[in-house]
């Protein structure tokens, strides 16, 4: 089954499932080098199935190009064109540059994204702003505006923002159509405000981490922990050690397979269509790094979830914690174990 899609923006319709670059970034696999004729292979595979959005950064090394280069391909021999595509980049100023950051800076690295996806245009910018005691967020998204107006940018978004921040941006008349930021089963920050406020303002939520880096995925039932595989894996076992810890996290991995066995799909599509189901999200960004979980995404547009699982799933949910604070709060808290993990200054790399 095609997947579903949902307009973000006038005239801008994407996926719900976005197939997200994180993975092939250089440096995310802890152990094994990545096949990316493979990776390749799976963006072809997934176009074709009707997943034609896909989610980089200007700091996931080599995505943008890697994107630029499956575009040049599907100019030769493919039922598909360029122009069928949506890619949803990221401006994100390294944080030892905060200061100096203007808007010849801005434009400079608007470009360079242009000049590696092979584009004239880039179809989504989520901006991103690691240190909100450093002034200047407002008017860096107020360049992007210019930078939107001089045409080389379609559409506004933000990423890991709180509620706090991205109204400011509102009140400013920044026209954001999206906000990207971490929500899961594990990770239910957005539930405090940042959905609501979303809705209220026509802003759509774009979820990562939903599958928590693979820690979603039934091969791990019975397993007593992880030997960490991904940075992925990193920082999604901490989460998971803050919110239900492990033995409980079993149970909730079992109660994903008991409920997927009903509609004919595993625990990771039941995960997946649990936040898809939220009102306030548009889409969910699942990371690919081969060709062989094609088929699992296409199969997540196969079923709708029943009230009852939904809220089976809610009530479970509802006797653990949510983690402390706004979406990436604690990620910037100096002196966490979540901002220890964090790279800010992978521009300068």
């Amino acid at each position: 089954m095609a997947a579903e899609r949902f307009e973000l923006a006038k005239d801008y319709t994407i996926s719900r499932v976005i197939n997200g670059c994180w993975q092939l970034s250089e440096g995310h696999s802890l152990e094994t080098k990545l096949d990316m004729q493979d990776a390749m292979k799976a963006f072809h595979m997934l176009a074709e199935r009707g997943f034609t959005t896909f989610d980089c950064a200007d700091i996931y090394t080599g995505t943008e190009e890697f994107l630029g280069e499956f575009l040049t391909e599907l100019k030769s021999g493919s039922t598909l064109s360029p122009h069928d595509i949506q890619i949803h980049t990221k401006y994100v100023p390294d944080i030892n540059l905060l200061h100096e950051v203007d808007y010849n800076y801005t434009e400079k690295i608007i470009d360079r994204s242009l000049q590696r996806q092979k584009r004239e245009v880039l179809d989504l910018v989520q901006f991103h702003w690691w240190d909100y005691d450093v002034p200047g967020f407002v008017e860096t998204a107020g360049d992007l505006l210019k930078l939107k107006e001089k045409g080389k940018i379609r559409n506004i978004a933000v990423t890991n923002f709180d509620t706090k921040h991205l109204s400011e941006l509102v009140d400013a008349g920044i026209p954001i159509v999206s906000c990207q930021n971490q929500y899961s089963v594990f990770d239910r920050r957005p539930e405090k405000e940042l959905l609501d406020y979303c809705k209220s303002n026509g802003i759509s939520l774009l979820c990562y981490g939903t599958l928590s880096g693979g820690l979603l995925a039934e091969k791990w039932i019975g397993q007593p922990s992880i030997q960490p595989e991904t940075r992925s894996h990193v920082k999604y076992f901490q989460v998971i050690e803050d919110t239900l810890g492990w033995d409980d996290y079993q149970e909730l991995l079992l109660m994903l397979q008991r409920i997927g066995k009903k509609y004919s799909v595993k625990a990771s599509q039941i995960a997946t269509k649990y936040i898809l189901s939220q009102q306030g999200v548009g889409a969910s960004i699942i990371g690919v790094r081969n060709s062989k979980h094609v088929e699992s995404n296409a199969q997540i547009f196969t079923f709708e979830l029943d009230h009852s699982d939904i809220d089976e799933i809610k009530q479970f949910l509802g006797h653990y914690p949510i983690l402390e604070g706004e979406p990436f709060e604690l990620e910037r808290t100096v002196g966490s174990k979540y901002r220890n993990i964090m790279k800010m200054n992978l521009n300068e790399e």
